[in-house]
């Protein structure tokens, strides 16, 4: 969570019910008598089970629509919960949880989504030497959102973005005018306690970068024979990153090539999010 403490959610809130809510919500307005109490009971829809994630979203969300949210059960992030279970009941003003209903529901149903395909993911590699990374390939103003959703479904996260880690891609390459000019310039100016990554699209390559002293090399796009080959050529002092083209029908095939890590953006970029229903008491 430490990442989600230092995120300014007031502001992600905001934003999301500044496009939802306009100048109001005229709907509850005009069905909610003034100060009428309920609450709103959240059950999973989907079928089979789903990685709960971002619960906390309720409450930030409620408490900026006037609801004065008062949770009184809450699934924890991370839980396995099967369809019909209840993710979470909550007590307060009745028009407040109806005006935050679908900004709080988009944010928990999307993190779910995410935790619930990186589960799958991680459960397919079990028993590899691998692990699931995520990519920068998220929503826009969502990203520690969304790699928070990663980690609880058993993830982990690539770098946050572009001052937290080093990536030499294939056009950073060719603007570097090759491989050993790009890792030497990058050497130059990258802190110490950066690790360099360099990405390799060929065999060629990867023996480039490995006798220039890469220690870490993203394989974009290779088959899984020349994985095992890039394995063979490295040895097991650098660490090998498998990306692109990922499924859940490749990954362990992928996993047992001996590479470190396997990053999906699909985790991100294309998740579906999980069915949560909203349905509200009067009390």
């Amino acid at each position: 969570m430490e990442i989600i403490r230092q995120l300014d959610l007031h502001q992600i809130v905001h934003a999301a019910l500044a496009e939802d809510v306009g100048q109001g919500d005229l709907t509850t307005a005009a069905t909610v008598a003034s100060g009428q109490a309920g609450r709103a009971r959240i059950t999973v829809k989907e079928p089979g089970e789903i990685v709960f994630c971002g619960g906390f979203m309720f409450e930030k969300v409620f408490a900026m629509t006037g609801s004065q949210p008062r949770i009184a059960a809450l699934a924890s992030d991370g839980a396995r919960l099967p369809c019909g279970s209840i993710a979470a009941d909550i007590e307060g003003c009745l028009a407040g949880l109806l005006t935050g209903e679908r900004a709080a529901l988009n944010f928990v149903q999307l993190m779910s989504g995410i935790a619930t395909a990186t589960r799958r993911f991680v459960d397919a590699i079990t028993d590899t030497r691998a692990r699931i990374i995520d990519t920068r390939k998220t929503h826009p103003g969502l990203r520690a959102l969304e790699k928070y959703a990663v980690r609880c479904g058993g993830g982990a996260n690539h770098r946050f973005g572009l001052d937290s880690g080093v990536l030499i891609k294939e056009n950073h390459i060719a603007a570097a005018g090759g491989i050993v000019s790009a890792l030497e310039r990058t050497r130059a100016l990258a802190p110490h306690t950066f690790r360099i990554q360099i990405e390799c699209e060929t065999l060629g390559q990867v023996e480039e970068a490995r006798a220039a002293g890469a220690t870490s090399i993203l394989l974009d796009n290779m088959t899984l024979d020349e994985m095992r080959e890039a394995r063979r050529i490295t040895g097991d002092g650098v660490i090998l990153e498998a990306s692109g083209g990922v499924t859940l029908d490749s990954v362990r095939e992928i996993a047992k090539t001996g590479v470190d890590l396997i990053s999906v953006g699909a985790l991100t970029h294309s998740v579906k999010a999980v069915d949560l229903s909203m349905r509200i008491e009067i009390v």
